[in-house]
């Protein structure tokens, strides 16, 4: 394991700007794992990361001493710092001190979309979108289109929101959601505060996608036009509308009740 202790290290230089800058892990196609839950799960879904990067200060801790030994034996590059150096490229306060620098995925865009999906217009908040990962993963989701303007889905903030659901996703970045919805041999629904029919009235024994938008505008209105159906979530009349990944959750996990009858 090779140990690097000066900030001028151009190795440690380009890692800092993967941790501290989007634009540059957008351009390098890069981004790192922080912490023990999000290195394992890479590793059981995955595969092996480009670096393991440990701080000296924690290489004695049994769980990251488990995943390093197994970095080893595929033969991952591995580099150790010192506590100053990694806590300068971490985003996690009092975290364990191992990150994984990989490769972001980019899976290949489908012909058709004919198994359940997510289309997200917009979404800005990165706690949002780590959190609709999560719900989604959980439910069985398989695709999440993210149009331009949606926040990086690989970013440190998301990932943990998203607490490995990352990896049993296919995320595509970037994309032309009415292309994609035009795309769509399944019906496409979206929530809206201007329609009678619930949730809970609508069929989901079927797959279908679920569009959802921005957390102040909504879905625009041309993405709303390709919407097959609308619902919307019954509430109290003093909320105006519910958080985005919670109506993000309700909806998933309706269509699942109604497929495990």
């Amino acid at each position: 394991m090779k140990s690097i202790t000066s900030r001028d290290n151009p190795q440690y230089k380009e890692l800092k700007l993967i941790a501290t800058s989007s634009q540059a892990r957008r351009k390098a196609g890069r981004t790192l794992l922080d912490g023990v839950h999000l290195c394992e799960a890479y590793l059981q879904h995955l595969g092996q990361p480009e670096l393991c990067i440990v701080s000296d200060a924690t290489t004695d801790d049994f769980e990251v001493s488990q995943l390093l030994s197994q970095c080893e034996q595929k033969n991952v590059r591995c580099i150790s710092l010192p506590e100053a150096l990694y806590q300068a490229i971490s985003q996690v306060e009092n975290g364990v001190g191992i990150m994984f620098l990989i490769a972001t995925p980019e899976p290949v865009l489908p012909n058709t979309i004919s198994e359940t999906s997510v289309a997200l217009d917009n979404l800005q908040d990165p706690g949002n979108l780590g959190s609709i990962l999560r719900s989604a993963a959980a439910a069985g989701v398989k695709n999440v289109f993210c149009s331009p303007g949606t926040a990086f889905a690989w970013s440190p903030k998301v990932m943990r929101a998203g607490m490995g659901a990352h990896f049993l996703l296919n995320i595509f970045e970037n994309i032309d959601l009415e292309e994609v919805l035009s795309k769509s041999n399944i019906p496409v629904l979206a929530t809206s505060s201007h329609t009678t029919k619930t949730i809970y009235q609508a069929d989901l024994s079927q797959a279908v996608v679920w569009l959802f938008g921005h957390e102040g505008q909504g879905v625009s209105d041309n993405l709303m036009a390709k919407a097959t159906h609308t619902v919307t979530i019954p509430q109290q009349a003093a909320i105006e509308s519910l958080n985005v990944a919670a109506s993000a959750a309700i909806c998933f996990f309706e269509q699942v009740r109604q497929q495990l009858k």
